[in-house]
């Protein structure tokens, strides 16, 4: 196809941050040809681009999935559905197959004005925190306009004879009075609660035991424990508090705390990690607060494991807080990059209450393992305050099963270790020339396992005898199942949630799936042309099913466990959303770069489209492995479908090497190429759309994403420089060699090396953006986070000095205070990414200081 002349580089001042070795020159006038080409002034619809942008798109949407609240103790469930009438409250019972609302708003509303004077009405009802205390009652609170009473004994702040003004006497400040409810039923009847008490609020640092005897916590580098009495008196003290008020509130409660270990240390500890996420002022500063410990119990109560990490000889790293403090203070902790000689090892401990002592389990067969407990799945009730507990599989505190992944994560086994002694037996061995991937398994009654692998190219479900002995393999064939639901023993039950295997189906579409315990009757229980979400009661009796496609409303029903509909939910009501001019994105399917391959994408166009116009093209990417970051269930998109809306044609789409949910061939394509891997795919499929579609303009292609994707919008930029013209790639990993070993590891591989001696080293290497910087032809803007603690920083100023010392006119911002994602930057984001294509690709140049449909959308507060 012909390519587009080439255009000289245009230097972008506007807000953008400009490398401080580039040096500024005039920006040439377009070429009249330039100028049709690109539309020029006034081509970007930004009146429509300021509607649908995201932070107006989501004030127009309400509910869009049915999210079951279960009650315990039955098989019934309430949920919460808002629409543009308001926000109803429903309780359904699966057995009966009846729906009926909680209450009715208009009197609710009448009765809560009665009661707290405040004026409400049935679609603007006060209602939160509900909490169902029994089958037919639940509990609520209500705010009120009113302040709470001063407590007459409260201390009065000194004030040296001086009045206090109105902020420091706490007139500015003061709680809001909060009305306590409940409400019955099957009588429809409220009452107030005079002498209301708050549910448990548990701190997040207790590991509470099953039977609640004992917490453990981590503090000081180690480990410690108090006893439930006391921690009930930590719960009374926290009771109705939150944040910092409940952590104050705990912290004057005279409890006894018994340490358990003393060898903890920097780096080498039992709780509180590599030091990732807090400044090394306020980690000096919280050293003596209690800290989460990654324990799991057993289920009797006598016993708990840990996976203790040393990380004393990993590499250190830092970002440097410049804003938000008033000195910048530096943030520093250990990460393990690839091809590292020293990375964090792992050591399963167990410790025995009885007896106060710890037992190190004997498995250390692979240099660098990594080794993980399994833990049993256990049902939450959501309306539960009961604490959140890690139990291990096994019924018995005599054994313990657990997994080690080795470094290359070509091997995994499933071990039985003794804790007492702990000897360990492997029970479970899977072996692959690529990494391997893992799911929690689920153990049965009488101890068998059921085991997920994609041994066979695919991901099945295989079942074992608790001595290793192959049962046999429970589902089979070409399709996908994603993971392992639960079990219903009494009937014979296990559900998976899959998908690839209904015929002429997207085979990203997700379903529930039924399988006997015995590996026959594979069935489906949601059927239809869908994207499924789904929730299962504890019984495994019901399930409530929500689906959609990308260009369908959302709806929601519940079936029972045989697949039978039993009753329809909701469906989401998108009525802002039409009238205010939405148009559903489009589903398209193409074929790879090997012209065998079907890659499935989204297209969004701009609700004013005119098929007779010709429009630029800009893909929206991610490579992988985790995911094609394109849509199948009904999502807002906010960013594709906003940057449609300026005049262009958002695409996203898969690649080989991406999403995990098919073939494993088809997931580890880019196995040892992270760099290149989905490139020819992406390239082939916009070329396919230019071939059908007569309003895609194949010489202005576009091309962004973040993270991952903002390391393939860059490659992209340096591999395919004649094809893809701007990009814009954010806090993207563009030299793997300076990213987290966990990812570029695995997904890129790594070698490991046995000498003569018998000593093992690993060896890694990776191509990497910069190398490429030299191909640059296009406008690129990079951006990154400067407190950003997982694709760090360095990667993305690498690129920029590999551009610099090229000799390339680039485009560079950084976000302060910023992390991974832009936060409260978000809106801002959105316009600077938006802007930089308007500019580029509709050579709509228009600017201002402000962003005015920003500052006409946030209201002035002065």
């Amino acid at each position: 196809m012909p390519e587009a002349r080439s255009r000289r580089p245009r230097f972008l001042l506007s807000f953008f941050v400009i490398a401080a070795s580039m040096f500024v020159t005039e920006a040439p006038e377009l070429t009249a040809q330039e100028m049709e080409m690109v539309g020029g002034s006034g081509s970007a619809n930004f009146d429509l681009a300021a509607r649908f942008a995201p932070y107006k798109f989501t004030d127009m949407v309400h509910s869009t999935t049915v999210a079951p609240n279960w009650i315990e103790g039955g098989e019934r469930f309430w949920y919460q559905w808002d629409n543009s009438d308001g926000t109803f409250y429903y309780l359904v019972d699966p057995v009966r197959g009846t729906k009926a609302q909680l209450f009715d708003n208009d009197r609710m509303a009448a009765e809560l004005t009665r009661i707290t004077l405040d004026p409400w009405d049935g679609q603007h009802l006060p209602i939160r925190s509900i909490r169902f205390i029994s089958n037919d009652v639940f509990q609520f609170e209500v705010e009120s306009s009113q302040d709470e009473e001063a407590d007459d004994e409260a201390d009065e702040e000194e004030t040296d004879g001086e009045e206090q003004d109105d902020e420091r006497s706490g007139r500015q400040s003061a709680d809001k009075l909060v009305h306590h409810f409940e409400f019955t039923v099957s009588t429809q009847t409220l009452r107030e609660l005079d002498d209301y008490e708050e549910p448990d609020s548990h701190p997040g640092w207790a590991s509470v035991s099953p039977d609640g005897e004992t917490v453990v916590f981590a503090k000081q580098y180690n480990l410690w424990m108090m006893s439930g009495a006391d921690y009930a008196l930590i719960l009374d003290a926290r009771r109705g508090e939150s944040g910092d008020e409940a952590e104050e509130a705990e912290e004057d409660v005279d409890v006894t705390e018994v340490q358990l270990t003393t060898d903890g240390e920097k780096y080498y500890d039992y709780g509180g990690g590599s030091g990732r996420g807090e400044t090394n002022v306020s980690e000096v500063e919280n050293m003596d607060d209690r800290k989460r410990a990654g324990i799991s119990w057993s289920k009797d109560s006598q016993k708990f494991a840990i996976v203790r990490r040393d990380a004393r000889e990993v590499g250190l790293l830092w970002v440097v807080h410049s804003v938000g403090n008033d000195r910048p203070e530096l943030e520093t902790y250990t990460y393990d990059m690839p091809g590292d000689s020293a990375v964090t090892q792992s050591e399963l401990l167990i410790y025995d209450l009885a007896d106060r002592s710890m037992v190190q389990v004997d498995d250390d067969p692979w240099q660098d393992q990594m080794m993980s407990v399994l833990s049993d799945q256990q049902f939450v009730y959501p309306d539960s305050d009961a604490p959140r507990q890690s139990q291990w599989l096994s019924d018995s505190s005599d054994e313990i099963l657990f997994t080690r992944i080795s470094r290359d994560r070509k091997r995994t086994d499933v071990m039985v270790a003794n804790t007492a002694t702990g000897a360990v037996t492997a029970v479970i061995e899977d072996r692959l020339n690529t990494y391997m991937e893992t799911r929690t398994p689920i153990q049965l009654a009488n101890g068998d396992l059921l085991w997920w692998s994609e041994r066979d190219g695919w991901a099945h479900v295989y079942r074992y005898r608790a001595d290793g002995t192959l049962v046999g393999q429970l589902t089979q064939g070409p399709w996908h199942v994603q993971g392992l639901i639960g079990v219903d023993e009494v009937r014979g039950h296990l559900f998976v949630s899959g998908n690839g295997r209904e015929n002429g189906e997207d085979p990203y579409y997700q379903h529930l799936y039924r399988v006997n315990l015995d590996g026959s009757g594979v069935t489906l229980l949601n059927p239809g042309e869908y994207d499924n979400r789904f929730s299962m009661g504890e019984s495994r009796r019901f399930f409530v099913n929500s689906y959609s496609r990308v260009n369908t409303t959302p709806a929601s029903a519940l079936y029972s466990a045989a697949g039978q509909k039993v009753l329809d939910l909701e469906e989401a009501d998108f009525s802002a959303l039409t009238q205010a001019g939405y148009q559903f994105p489009e589903p398209f399917q193409a074929e790879a770069a090997d012209g065998v391959t079907d890659i499935y994408g989204v297209m969004y166009k701009p609700y004013d489209f005119d098929p007779n116009k010709q429009y630029p093209i800009v893909a929206y990417v991610y490579p992988g492995p985790q995911t094609e970051s394109v849509s199948k269930f009904w999502s807002t998109n906010t960013a594709e479908q906003g940057l449609a809306q300026f005049g262009v044609i958002v695409v996203t789409l898969g690649n080989r090497g991406g999403h995990p949910g098919r073939s494993k061939w088809y997931h580890n394509y880019g196995y040892g190429n992270l760099r290149d891997y989905g490139l020819d795919d992406k390239k082939a499929v916009l070329e396919q759309l230019g071939d059908r579609h007569d309003f895609v303009d194949l010489n202005r292609v576009g091309i962004y994403g973040h993270s991952g994707g903002g390391f393939m919008s860059t490659a992209a930029m340096l591999v395919y420089p004649d094809f893809f013209k701007v990009a814009v790639s954010s806090s993207g990993n563009h030299n793997n060699d300076v990213y987290n070993r966990n990812w570029s590891e695995t997904h890129h591989g790594v070698q490991e090396v046995i000498d003569d001696d018998g000593e093992v080293t690993f060896e890694f290497d990776i191509d990497k953006n910069s190398d490429l910087a030299a191909n640059l032809k296009g406008h690129l803007l990079l951006t990154t986070g400067d407190v950003d603690n997982n694709v760090h920083h360095a990667g993305t100023h690498r690129m920029a000095e590999a551009l610099i010392r090229a000799n390339k006119r680039f485009d560079f911002f950084v976000f302060p205070g910023m992390r991974h994602g832009y936060g409260n930057m978000g809106n801002y984001w959105f316009w600077l990414r938006a802007e930089y294509f308007v500019k580029h690709l509709l050579g709509d140049d228009q600017w201002s200081a402000d962003i005015i449909p920003l500052q006409n959308d946030s209201p002035l507060s002065r």
